[in-house]
């Protein structure tokens, strides 16, 4: 009887030692990938954000304030649209578009629209005929303009230090490295030279970065690319990003004015909804949080509500590990002066 007990004892004492370290390794792996789905997010969001309002060697702000410099050809305030560089949804999904998946309730959404950081010289510029005038490049460079994934573009920008135009391609082709413009664009202001001149053309994106259900069922971060038809094309970036908020940065000036100075922040709500309150827009502030893909603790804290940017979260009880990342991202292309 008495080693029977012994043995009793001694074996809850190893079924205890055994579950505190599965709940221990269950709790170190659930932070190590929700920090590195976090770190990943994160990685995504800050690259394209910094990007809005690149139009070439000269920045968005600074473009703008030169006359006729900066020609967008689409229609105003429709989601192809790049007078608006950055424009926020607060707990709403973009207008005019649809999202597929749709986007989780309680979460932000934002369009950002750029020309791409690598862009191919402009080799020749034919504007002789205003119906079709077309620009060439070397078509070993073409494919600068199908970084990301983008195998057959249709939105392109051709760009020097003095102007920019942005356009739905009439045509494109490839093999010689020509893309025809809409009717009446006036390419003959820009520059050529083989050797890398002034003139570049780059690939013109309009992207959505919000909250929708993965493969898995459980909520993602969704970056939505959208075509020159409108439509979307969406690709699931990292599952476990339940929600997403952001808060805004406004110059102490109006957007005809502008100082480089960020006085203010707010919600998409704050900003406002036209193309003049969004280039006030120099900063953004993200917060996102981050679930593990499993369980990783016993039981929630109680009382946790996590806090994203003044914005609450109920959390279901799973018993995953959750946590909250912030970032505050400097919009460089839309700072006067820089």
């Amino acid at each position: 009887m008495v080693a029977l007990l012994i043995g009793v004892i001694l074996v809850l004492g190893m079924v205890q030692v055994f579950g505190a370290s599965r709940a221990a390794y269950q709790l170190s792996e659930g932070m190590a990938r929700t920090q590195e789905n976090g770190r990943f997010a994160m990685d995504f969001l800050q690259r394209d954000i910094r990007m809005a309002g690149h139009f070439g060697c000269v920045n968005d702000q600074a473009r703008r304030q030169i006359g006729d410099a900066f020609n967008s050809h689409f229609t105003a305030d429709g989601v192809l649209d790049f007078g608006y560089s950055i424009r926020g949804y607060e707990n709403a999904s973009p207008a005019g578009l649809t999202l597929n998946p749709t986007r989780v309730t309680g979460t932000d959404s934002i369009v950002l629209r750029f020309l791409t950081g690598n862009g191919a010289p402009v080799m020749t510029v034919d504007a002789s005929a205003p119906a079709a005038p077309f620009a060439t490049v070397d078509p070993d460079k073409w494919e600068v303009l199908q970084e990301g994934g983008v195998a057959s573009p249709e939105l392109f920008g051709i760009a020097d230090c003095s102007y920019v135009d942005i356009f739905d391609a009439a045509s494109v082709d490839a093999t010689n490295g020509k893309v025809v413009a809409p009717s009446g664009i006036d390419l003959g202001r820009y520059g050529t030279s083989p050797g890398g001149g002034p003139a570049m053309l780059y690939r013109a994106d309009v992207v959505v970065y919000y909250i929708g259900l993965g493969a898995g069922g459980r909520p993602s971060l969704w970056r939505a690319r959208v075509n020159a038809d409108g439509s979307v094309a969406s690709e699931e970036l990292v599952e476990g990003v339940e929600n997403l908020q952001f808060r805004y940065g406004m110059d102490s000036n109006t957007a005809d004015d502008p100082t480089g100075f960020i006085a203010t922040q707010g919600t998409a709500t704050d900003v406002g909804t036209t193309d003049l309150q969004w280039r006030r827009v120099g900063q953004v502030q993200v917060a996102m949080l981050v679930a593990s893909p499993g369980p990783a603790v016993a039981a929630q804290a109680s009382g946790f509500t996590p806090n994203l940017l003044g914005a609450t979260a109920t959390l279901p009880d799973d018993s995953r590990y959750r946590t909250v990342y912030e970032t505050t991202i400097a919009l460089r292309n839309r700072l006067y002066g820089n």
